[in-house]
């Protein structure tokens, strides 16, 4: 292996291919253009404010996507980034984005192949202007009938079909986590050489924790099976859990899951009441499904809160879903309070069933 004894992202690949001595090398080739989109993306983000040197790429000012949220100049930059390198290799059938309303039909100049990608080009990029890290999430499936135009049916798909998944974290240093279906590796990239070499080759996630991440203001929108679970942290060793928990928020879910996967800890973001018509806030076929594989590959629980999240069928391209995941035993105890009988959970944490009422 030149210059190091870590593998490169392309010898770790050929290394997995070698599994499928029938494989064509189409998969690997995709994950490769994909890698390349991410260190555009990684060298865009490091500029910052200094990205108008991007000037081909344009973001209309005040543009939305389709879910009604402001487009940052960046999130089109970045769209556009993964559309570009990824078009013309004869690979994909076609792409689903954060940032598109549709599919993302193929051009006619291009062969049509045999996966679908589907992707956040930007994750987290409201934290872009307090410099805090961000990522791209993206999944690949196989697309139902290669070389054919692509309709939002073909990406319904549950997220046990994929066949590769991962992020990339643009933080001090940027790292790629890959899974292909054997377990999780993270690439860091080598500025040097322009590469991404295997750091992190088989990332776990410890069974226990004593660390959560959730959004506590939202806290009167809970349904009472969340409101019980994190009382009973936040009430510590002197509650019924018998131990201190320490609370993480960064509202960046790829940095969420980076950390979880590193050192542990559960992540929620559950559904709740705030709107009927968002039974959650985070998308399933873009977000939560390819970060769900890479959770599961890596030994942990990736669920709704009531059910495996790759078990879910999709019913819409950019459906909203409820989100927990994490050390595997704390998400358990989650999904077991869903599925208890609802009892009296007081809106007042001192109320709660680690108050001085407590037998």
């Amino acid at each position: 292996m030149p210059l190091s004894k870590r593998q490169t992202l392309t010898q770790y690949l050929i290394e997995q291919r070698r599994r499928f001595p029938d494989a064509s090398g189409d998969l690997n080739a995709l994950i490769l253009d994909v890698a390349l989109a991410c260190k555009a993306i990684a060298r865009a983000v490091a500029c910052g404010e200094l990205a108008d040197m991007f000037a081909c790429f344009t973001a209309p000012a005040g543009a939305t996507n389709v879910q009604g949220e402001v487009q940052q100049r960046l999130d089109v930059i970045s769209n556009q980034m993964f559309v570009r390198t990824t078009e013309w290799s004869g690979r994909l059938a076609g792409m689903a984005s954060e940032e598109m309303d549709d599919p993302y039909q193929i051009p006619e100049c291009h062969t049509r192949g045999r996966y679908l990608l589907a992707f956040d080009p930007l994750d987290g990029s409201s934290n872009i202007d307090v410099n805090v890290s961000v990522g791209s999430i993206f999944s690949i499936l196989r697309a139902p009938v290669p070389g054919a135009a692509v309709g939002v049916e073909d990406f319904l798909q549950p997220g046990m079909r994929q066949v590769a998944a991962g992020y990339a974290i643009y933080g001090p240093a940027t790292l790629l986590v890959l899974s292909v279906g054997n377990g999780v590796a993270g690439f860091t990239l080598d500025p040097s050489l322009g590469e991404f070499k295997l750091t992190h080759p088989d990332m776990r996630i410890p069974a226990d924790t004593r660390e959560f991440a959730i959004n506590t203001s939202n806290r009167r929108f809970w349904e009472p099976p969340v409101r019980r679970y994190v009382d009973e942290c936040l009430a510590g060793s002197a509650g019924s859990r018998g131990k201190d928990f320490n609370m993480r928020w960064i509202a960046s879910l790829v940095a969420e899951a980076h950390r979880i996967l590193m050192r542990g800890g559960v992540f929620l973001y559950p559904r709740d009441t705030r709107d009927p018509a968002k039974p959650g806030r985070l998308r399933l076929l873009y977000e939560a499904n390819p970060i769900g594989m890479l959770i599961e590959q890596a030994g942990g629980r990736a669920s709704t809160g009531r059910q495996a999240i790759l078990s879910v069928e999709p019913t819409g391209l950019h459906q909203r879903i409820g989100f927990v995941f994490g050390s595997r035993h704390e998400v358990e105890r989650i999904e077991q309070y869903h599925h208890e009988p609802t009892g009296r959970v007081s809106e007042t944490p001192l109320f709660a069933e680690r108050s001085l009422f407590r037998e």
